[in-house]
Formats: C-alpha cells, sequence, structure tokens
C-alpha cells in the first residue's frame, strides 16, 4: 500500500509531525510519503486560509508523478477533500472523516480537544458536515495558546492537553477523545496512558481507514453478475 499524505498547510515542523504519526504506524509492504501543500498557509485556522490551502492542495497533487493507491489530506477541516477527489481516481480519505467515523465506531458520546479556541467552530462544522454533530458532547481548547512555529504546539502544551483529555473523560462521560488539528499528530499515543478511554489521532485513523478501502478493492465480489 503506497499513500501520499498531503500536508495542507505549509509547515516543515508539522509536516514532519505527520509525517512520524505515519510511520510509526506503518506496516510491512506499506509506503507512506509526506508532503506539504506548496503555497499553502503555515496554519489553517480561518476560511480565507482554508481556500487559499485547497488551492495549494489540488496543485501539490497535479504536480505529483509517483504512483500511489491512495491519497490522506492531513489537516482536521479535510481541505480541498471534494477537489481532490474529483482529479484523482485513487481513493481519498481526510483525517477528521477518519477520526470521526471511527469515534462513531468507538461509542455516542465523543469530545474534542484541541489547541485553540478559535478553531473550534472549524472543527464542530466539519464533524456536523459528517454527520456527527449529535455524538460531539463536548469541546475542550487551550486558552491563550501562543507559538511562533506550529510544530512546537504539542510539546509546548502537552500537559494542558493531557488534562483537557482527563477532563472530558471524567466531566462529559466520553467514550472517546478526538485531537482535532495537524499540529498534533502522534500525540495521542504519548498522552494514552493518562487518559482512561480512546484518544484518536486522524493520520492514524486515516492509514487504517485506506487499508480497508483499499483490500476491499483487492478481494473478489462473492456474487458474478448475471
Amino acid at each position: 500500500m503506497r499513500l501520499l499524505i498531503i500536508n495542507p498547510n505549509s509547515s516543515p515542523s508539522v509536516t514532519a509531525r505527520i509525517d512520524a504519526a505515519a510511520q510509526a504506524a506503518r506496516q510491512p509492504g506499506e509506503t507512506f510519503t509526506t508532503i506539504r501543500a506548496e503555497g499553502a498557509p503555515e496554519l489553517i485556522v480561518t476560511p480565507a486560509e482554508a481556500s487559499m490551502a485547497a488551492a495549494a492542495v489540488t496543485a501539490t497533487l497535479r504536480a505529483w508523478s509517483r504512483p500511489v493507491d491512495g491519497v490522506i489530506l492531513a489537516s482536521f477541516g479535510d481541505t480541498g477533500l471534494d477537489v481532490v477527489r474529483a482529479i484523482t481516481d485513487r481513493p481519498v480519505v481526510g483525517i477528521a472523516q477518519s477520526a470521526y467515523a471511527m469515534a462513531s465506531v468507538i461509542g455516542s458520546r465523543i469530545a474534542i480537544v484541541s489547541f485553540a479556541p478559535e478553531m473550534a467552530e472549524a472543527l464542530y462544522k466539519t464533524a456536523q458536515g459528517y454527520g456527527h454533530a449529535e455524538r460531539v458532547v463536548s469541546m475542550h481548547m487551550v486558552e491563550g495558546a501562543t507559538w511562533d512555529d506550529p510544530g512546537e504546539i504539542q510539546e509546548r502544551y502537552a500537559i494542558q492537553l493531557r488534562d483537557l483529555c482527563r477532563k472530558a473523560a471524567r466531566e462529559d462521560r466520553v467514550d472517546s477523545i478526538v485531537l482535532g488539528g495537524g499540529p498534533l499528530a502522534g500525540l495521542a499515543q504519548e498522552l494514552q496512558p493518562d487518559v482512561p478511554v480512546p484518544l484518536i489521532d486522524g493520520t492514524t485513523a486515516a492509514i487504517a481507514t485506506l487499508r480497508v478501502a483499499l483490500g476491499a478493492q483487492d478481494v473478489p465480489s462473492a456474487v458474478t453478475p448475471a
């Protein structure tokens, strides 16, 4: 399974975080290549930044020449998903789509934890767009977070993010917690021992989704058309 993972923002450090999370989930025989969208904003927070990033993602994929079996869009807005699906015949998934789907399988009560209150509305709208609005029972964001490099966010605020996850598990009685935002890629595994409910990483959820999708394509149909 050869996957192309596109970070819709242009931050090299966030791209490295996403790649590290992907490589940690890699199984024998799998190849994952992680790239950033050239010309995209460093971080996607506002609708204007999302529009810029979608155009950059499309241009980046059009410029890619090596064969792939599937594509992952690694931002929690699933930035450019519909456009990318229109220009490739390979399966394409977003990390938000995959994370919320996995959370819904675990249970009916989901919390979202992320690093900036400004992202809360967009994260909720994405969940709503995939039909999970009623399952999202709480959202917790780090208040007053600042950063120079978005790749530093998870290290700088790991303790606060852990405490928010524990708060959601304890007070909101959720079945799982989605860590929202590309800069948090890979953090779920680090925090999981201190949190009593499953933490969901969007990158690894997307990889798992494509394993199923591509595996299903390889299975011969049990029914022969008449």
